[in-house]
């Protein structure tokens, strides 16, 4: 019989200390963000939509090396090198991507892809409504990075 009535003050202490979080949570002020009429705040490390750079003379940093697209676990990212011709510049290299796709209907948005990159050419930056019906609009292409 001593077992059972330790179970019940053993659950009533539970049911208390239960009840003491929940009631300390509800006398805290409540902490909401006015998202349409105020800009959201971001930590540093936030990841949202992925931001391909430029160097200081406004040429494309990727140098097509595939780091990135083989970093990634889940195969979103998709690129095409081309040469780079002395009349026609695109990147600093040898080669630029020439196609530079990443399908949003698959990035999990894990971050090997800017660890992996030598050329600090890609990176998150802080964009992150990416709701859609049509998943055709999710891939993003160069000129939309």
């Amino acid at each position: 019989m001593a077992s059972k009535i330790e179970q019940v003050i053993g659950a009533a202490a539970a049911l208390a200390k239960g009840m003491t979080v929940t009631l300390g949570e509800m006398l805290q002020p409540a902490i909401t963000e006015g998202y349409p009429d105020e800009p959201p705040r971001f930590q540093e490390r936030f990841r949202g939509l992925h931001v391909l750079q430029r160097d200081e003379n406004g040429l494309e940093k990727c140098v097509a090396c595939f780091l990135c697209s083989a970093a990634c676990p889940s195969n979103c990212i998709y690129i095409e090198a081309a040469e780079n011709t002395a009349e026609r510049r695109i990147s600093a290299g040898e080669r630029y991507a020439s196609v530079y796709n990443i399908d949003y209907n698959r990035c999990i948005f894990c971050g090997y892809c800017v660890e992996a990159c030598p050329t600090d050419a890609i990176t998150h930056g802080h964009g992150f409504e990416l709701a859609s019906y049509d998943t055709a609009s999710l891939v993003y292409r160069k000129e939309r990075l």
